[in-house]
């Protein structure tokens, strides 16, 4: 299978996420300019993390019409793999791709810190893999990571299985302490209706090599790998 990573002016994650797919699980990947129009054949594309257009606006808000975007949507909407990191789901949602938003923490500080997460949906490729009785250490680095949506839309979420993973303690449990920025619910990432399109505000790239010390991400990674999503 053929990943694309995005890049926009500000994306500071791309070389990680294409470390971990290219050089950690050994798949073929290529990076896709914001002005792009061709996703160069790939199967899976993904929004890293960063400041695209220096945050300006909103988080996402001006990069979700950079002309890439509109073939991005296309290939979600044709039931293609699209995955968002930090800025990446940030972006996903400006786009409309994944439901809700992300407010400013309600620290109204930037937060870059090991964080817990723990697996919600039994649905999806990116969670089918992921123990649901263990705590993952993934990082978190962000300042508009406060999921928020209408509780309406939060109960649809639920009744669906569309929420990926919410942020827990070390032993699991899903507290309002674990909880670092005020996302409702706990909520750390969510799926869309189709379940092709994942947003997450953690880093699983940056938990995926013995010399960082961490390999919590790996499991995400690998379930796609274990379904025969990727060749």
């Amino acid at each position: 299978m053929k990943f694309g990573v995005v890049v926009f002016p500000g994306s500071n994650c791309d070389q990680d996420m294409i470390d971990a797919l290219g050089g950690v699980l050994k798949q073929n990947v290529v990076k896709l300019w914001h002005k792009d129009t061709d996703l160069q054949g790939v199967d899976f594309v993904v929004l890293p993390g960063g400041f695209s257009y220096g945050d300006y606006l909103r988080s996402g808000a001006i990069a979700r019409f950079s002309p890439i975007m509109t073939e991005v949507i296309n290939h979600a909407n044709r039931g293609g793999y699209v995955m968002g990191v930090c800025n990446g789901f940030q972006i996903l949602c400006e786009a409309g791709l994944t439901p809700g938003a992300l407010l400013h923490n309600n620290t109204q500080k930037f937060m870059c810190k090991n964080v817990y997460i723990k697996k919600q949906s039994n649905s999806t490729i990116i969670t089918q893999n992921v123990d649901a009785a263990l705590a993952l250490k993934i990082p978190i680095a962000h300042g508009e990571g406060r999921y928020f949506d209408a509780p309406d839309a939060i109960k649809k979420l639920n009744d669906n299985d569309q929420v990926l993973f919410r942020y827990c303690d070390a032993q699991g449990s899903i507290t309002k302490e674990s909880n670092p920025n005020g996302s409702l619910e706990n909520i750390a990432g969510v799926t869309n209706a189709g379940k092709n399109v994942f947003g997450m505000m953690p880093h699983p790239e940056r938990a995926v090599d013995t010399n960082l010390l961490n390999t919590d991400g790996l499991s995400i990674f690998n379930g796609l790998l274990q379904l025969g999503v990727l060749s």
